[in-house]
């Protein structure tokens, strides 16, 4: 049975409040910890890690779980609806630090509730990826559930990058944290709504964790799209967690270019994301043409040397003085991150499917933990990277925002944003077509 419009959006919608956490996890929390709370950056960077690490541990256990669930609702829903609210209280909590803690004392109280949200946000994503296997089975149509969903993504983006840090810098952390806590409860409880008559299976596994891992190891066209996926969320979460710093250091607005009144008003950092987040939503139809026209990994393809180009063109031009020009160039990162956004998570329903065939087990959730386990690694040793990477050209923290960094560190962060993240996506195109390809066309159809 073909799903329906409402149904189409109404499972993307979700993905607008599990991105709004996943960017400010990435983006404002290793900030928060170095420029407000005065954390040393590599104890910032380690910390912030090692919380994530607790997050890919909890991964499997609720894969697993949300397959043996059985309720009148089926077996993701009651996950994803308990999880919204775990997720918002603990991403409040760890914004929320008593006044007079500060520097290494702070730790105790921001990890842990960093570590309520992280697990908050497990119970979410985890049943949420495990719908795209269940819902449908059409690989086209999975392409346009995706595309609603990074669409919806792209207005979660705009929020946790945009619209928070500008309450932030207004109202302080925690009030941003609870002005869109409902957004994110929100859009989570009206997806869970808009699905609730798709198709689904209702029936909980019975498969033990060992067999449920050993049935998704021995899929390996799977292993290795879900380890290249975490490879290229290595390089776009150094990109996030540096671009905070990039944002305050290495764009200056002068006042005289076309968006300077926008810089000023929204922020450098939130004008960033808002010109990103436009050419995210503007790529979302294209991506979905690309992979009809060129198949799903040529089109990822395209859209990942797209993505170094740009990535270069960057590193040429910071740091800069000409705001107007950097938006732009943020518009079209936006519209080449759209590639990596949307496809990958097209294609690993299809791996899916064909253990599926094969064994007759419905195990999406498991599958779904270790598809987002590669990427969750991948966001767990961004910070760190980075915060070594700086670090070692003596970065300075503060309790103030900004300070004067040395100009080798400057030049770091430069590195560590374009030229890295570019090295990385390379080496991901090489063994996508390489690797990758020639061991998925054994088992599908269209690759």
């Amino acid at each position: 049975m073909a799903l329906s419009l409402g149904q189409k959006a109404g499972w993307g919608l979700a993905d607008m409040g599990v991105v709004v956490f996943v960017v400010v996890k990435q983006l404002l929390v290793f900030a928060y910890l170095t420029s407000v709370l005065g954390v040393p950056v590599e104890i910032a960077g380690l910390a912030t890690t090692g919380v994530l690490i607790f997050d890919m541990i909890t991964d499997p256990l609720i894969g697993y779980l949300s397959d043996r669930t059985h309720s009148r609702w089926g077996r993701r829903a009651p996950w994803m609806v308990v999880g919204a609210v775990v997720m918002s209280v603990g991403m409040v909590g760890l914004f929320s630090v008593p006044d007079g803690l500060t520097g290494v004392a702070s730790l105790p109280w921001v990890l842990g509730f960093f570590v309520l949200a992280t697990l908050g946000f497990t119970m979410v994503s985890i049943p949420y990826g495990a719908m795209a296997g269940e819902v449908t089975k059409d690989p086209t149509e999975r392409s346009a559930m995706t595309a609603w969903r990074m669409g919806f993504a792209s207005v979660g983006i705009l929020i946790g990058g945009a619209l928070i840090p500008g309450i932030a810098a207004n109202e302080g952390y925690s009030v941003a944290a609870l002005k869109v806590s409902p957004l994110i409860i929100g859009a989570i409880w009206l997806s869970v709504f808009a699905t609730r008559r798709a198709p689904r299976v209702s029936k909980p596994s019975s498969v033990s964790p060992i067999r449920m891992l050993s049935l998704v190891a021995s899929n390996r066209a799977f292993v290795i799209l879900a380890v290249l996926y975490g490879v290229m969320t290595l390089a776009i979460a150094l990109i996030t967690a540096g671009l905070p710093f990039a944002a305050i250091y290495l764009v200056t607005d002068t006042g005289d270019t076309l968006l300077s009144g926008a810089a000023k008003a929204l922020s450098v950092l939130s004008l960033m994301f808002a010109a990103f987040t436009v050419g995210s939503i503007l790529s979302q139809a294209g991506w979905v043409f690309a992979s009809a026209k060129l198949g799903k990994v040529g089109a990822l393809v395209l859209g990942l040397c797209l993505y170094i180009t740009l990535l270069y063109g960057l590193f040429l031009v910071l740091p800069s003085v000409n705001v107007t020009a950097v938006a732009g160039m943020f518009v079209l990162a936006g519209m080449t991150n759209g590639s990596y956004q949307q496809i990958p998570w097209a294609m690993y329903p299809d791996l899916m499917d064909v253990t599926s065939n094969q064994t007759g087990e419905a195990i999406e959730g498991a599958f779904s933990a270790i598809w987002l386990f590669g990427q969750k690694a991948a966001n767990a040793i961004a910070p760190l990277i980075l915060g070594l990477i700086v670090g070692a050209y003596g970065w300075v923290e503060t309790t103030q925002g900004v300070a004067d960094q040395p100009e080798a560190a400057l030049n770091a962060l430069r590195w560590a944003v374009t030229l890295v993240p570019a090295a990385i996506l390379a080496l991901s195109v090489v063994l996508l077509w390489g690797f990758y390809r020639p061991k998925a066309k054994r088992v599908l159809d269209v690759v």
